[in-house]
């Protein structure tokens, strides 16, 4: 079944909502907005945790409900029901047609169709035997603890997503999507003596449980994530001071989503509140550096068909060869900074309204190999893998913590270091780095994104990157 009819079903045959009444309604609230959409929504959530030797948690959920928006200008009136029925629909028409009350919009023109599909739409939850999960997760914990006679702690999660929307505009015009999204992460805890330390690995994307499932797919968990925890019980403390950084591929590339790509959005760029705001044209990065953010990529975990406003995700190039040529927008902000939608206006559900987000947002390769851009530092720090951060959208200035790092020493990788954070700011960072590698990878499908209290899965990727003169809090005497 195409999207369009999986989500008819859901929406029209089960809910019992009627279709022409349903338009008709949209309509009548839209008249005399600039824009604005029906999002209906279905989804179905699974969450099993392991822990300590046991099945800690199950949760089963299933929601559903719609979000009404009406945008006039800059103003946006949004109301929204966990019900699907036509007397709800018709209370959130009235409270959003105030907005525009008096108000004498053009709706815009509909976004263009599309038939491509990204991702199979099955629901990954119901072909899987509960039983079967749990035994993978028994099956994870024999093995991390058979490993290595170190483990002292096994934890052990897998979730999924199952997500139909359907899109209807004051024009009739009707987009429809299903999303499905699974993960898995694993953690283990080693110990020595008094000295305990962890490691984390997990992945995921718009997949079934299939590939999760396979020894050879959860044993590679279990094995990265003792590896990184190994890593780390043999650490010293990490050097303070300014410094060489080398960022390694993948995963660091959350350093420059959370750093540089939030200040590429277009909401902050249109009040001006990014660092960014004001510069199309001009450069922002060293020569040889490219961003793009790409929701096309299949199977991805930032990947869609279509945005949550029914526009096709696209390849967006934000900066090309160090120039910033271009934003993330939503319809509303492109409408009112005379650009094109990209595809990026995105909700964390029908709860919530419409705004510009990242997708999979990836820096391009360059020129060199990632073993000579280790051997070109005398002394520095080669971080691979990346906690927490915090960043300030208006100054850029951003601190990230390092949960796998390692000294660089004369060229070459030396002792593996414990407490490195990453201190900077965003667009001063981008005209820091002097070696970009050609190894670029993308993460392996864990990350979320965190804005204005809602949170969408994203996608991160870069090659190996040496950034110059950048400061690093560390923990050595």
């Amino acid at each position: 079944m195409t999207p369009l009819a999986v989500t008819d079903d859901l929406f029209f045959t089960r809910a019992g909502l009627d279709r022409s009444r349903t338009e008709s309604i949209v309509a009548d609230a839209l008249h005399g907005a600039d824009d604005g959409e029906l999002y209906l929504e279905y989804g179905q959530t699974e969450s099993l945790v392991w822990d300590d030797g046991r099945l800690r948690s199950a949760g089963f959920d299933t929601a559903q409900g719609f979000g009404l928006r009406s945008v006039a200008g800059e103003a946006i009136g949004y109301a929204h029901a966990a019900e699907i029925t036509e007397e709800a629909l018709r209370r959130a028409a009235s409270t959003v047609k105030s907005v525009h009350a008096g108000y004498a919009g053009t709706l815009g023109e509909a976004p263009p169709g599309t038939n491509r599909r990204l991702y199979d739409d099955g629901n990954p939850v119901l072909p899987v035997p509960f039983e079967t999960k749990v035994a993978m997760l028994t099956d994870i914990d024999a093995y991390a603890r058979g490993r290595d006679e170190r483990v002292r702690q096994v934890s052990a999660s897998l979730s999924s997503d199952w997500q139909a929307i359907q899109i209807i505009r004051g024009d009739g015009t009707r987009v429809a999507d299903v999303r499905p999204l699974v993960r898995l992460s694993v953690s283990v805890v080693v110990g020595a003596g008094d000295r305990m330390e962890t490691g984390t690995y997990g992945s995921g994307g718009r997949i079934g449980y299939d590939l999760l499932l396979e020894p050879e797919t959860w044993r590679h968990h279990v094995d990265q994530a003792l590896r990184q925890a190994l890593v780390n019980l043999d650490s010293v403390p990490a050097p303070a001071g300014e410094m060489t950084v080398v960022l390694g591929p993948g995963w660091p590339g959350i350093l420059l989503h959370e750093a540089i790509g939030h200040g590429l959005e277009g909401d902050f760029n249109r009040k001006k509140t990014s660092a960014f705001a004001g510069l199309l044209g001009q450069r922002v990065a060293a020569a040889g550096i490219t961003v793009v953010d790409d929701g096309t990529l299949a199977d991805r975990r930032g990947s869609l068909t279509v945005d949550d406003e029914g526009t096709p995700t696209q390849c967006t190039t934000l900066i090309e060869d160090g120039i910033l040529v271009g934003y993330m927008q939503d319809r509303m902000n492109a409408r009112l900074m005379g650009m094109k939608p990209s595809g990026n206006g995105r909700r964390q559900s029908f709860g919530h309204h419409p705004m510009p987000r990242m997708t999979n947002t990836v820096m391009l390769n360059g020129n060199h190999a990632p073993e000579e851009i280790i051997a070109s530092v005398d002394r520095g720090l080669f971080a691979v893998n990346f906690g927490g951060g915090q960043v300030d959208i208006t100054s850029g200035k951003f601190v990230f913590s390092a949960n796998e790092a390692y000294l660089i020493e004369n060229g070459k990788l030396g002792p593996a270091v414990k407490g490195a954070t990453l201190i900077g700011n965003g667009p001063d960072a981008l005209t820091r780095v002097s070696m970009v590698g050609n190894d670029m990878a993308l993460d392996p499908g864990i990350g979320v994104c965190g804005k204005e209290g809602q949170g969408v899965p994203v996608g991160v990727g870069q090659p190996t990157l040496r950034l110059d003169g950048l400061t690093v809090g560390g923990t050595a005497a």
